[in-house]
């Protein structure tokens, strides 16, 4: 990887899409797509999200030079964070995102095929999480940038993000965004239109 590149002077909201290596993305996906067309799915979804959080400015956390050129590419920040997995990546994005002056983060994953507004999910004052279909995972997570929020994605995250803003004290807002809410772990998720581009 690169050498760390300096943020810009931040206010206010940003959102923060943790990007996985796209040769490596979507593994899941394996019996029905070969690698060439899971990274091809994978920077579809993945640029459809960060278009998704016009008109406020967009990080992207990786720890693979592809995808750090790619978002580049699409005008986004780049932290380069190897080796830390999906929390530890996210947690320390979010402490580089506060030091650089943003008040308030949005996590969006990067697996969000109808993915549209997130600008409308920021002014809450404490956490807002944006559960998965299955009411399981966390697809989007949107919080103070100084909250020291300890994360915990993985299966059950919701459940586990939901009492970890009642730990601190902060106020919690579920959205129960169809388009949200949709995201792609198996075959079935992928909509057909998408099916088409890849």
């Amino acid at each position: 990887m690169s050498a760390a590149e300096p943020l810009p002077s931040l206010s206010s909201s940003v959102v923060l899409v943790p990007v996985k290596a796209f040769a490596h993305a979507k593994a899941r996906l394996a019996q029905s797509l070969d690698s060439a067309r899971r990274a091809e799915l994978a920077k579809v979804m993945a640029g459809h999200v960060l278009a998704a959080a016009f008109p406020l400015p967009v990080a992207v956390v990786c720890d693979d030079e592809e995808v750090a050129e790619w978002a580049r590419e699409h005008s986004a920040m780049v932290l380069t964070e190897p080796g830390r997995g999906l929390n530890g990546a996210v947690e320390i994005g979010v402490a580089k995102l506060a030091r650089a002056g943003a008040s308030e983060i949005l996590v969006a994953h990067a697996d969000l095929p109808f993915a549209h507004g997130l600008a409308q999910l920021v002014g809450f004052s404490g956490v807002t999480l944006v559960p998965d279909r299955r009411q399981d995972g966390t697809n989007v997570l949107c919080l103070p940038a100084d909250s020291c929020f300890r994360f915990g994605y993985g299966q059950g995250s919701f459940a586990r993000h939901r009492a970890e803003a009642e730990r601190l004290g902060l106020p919690v807002r579920v959205v129960r965004e169809p388009d949200l809410a949709w995201d792609v772990d198996v075959p079935s998720d992928i909509p057909a239109g998408l099916a088409r581009l890849i």
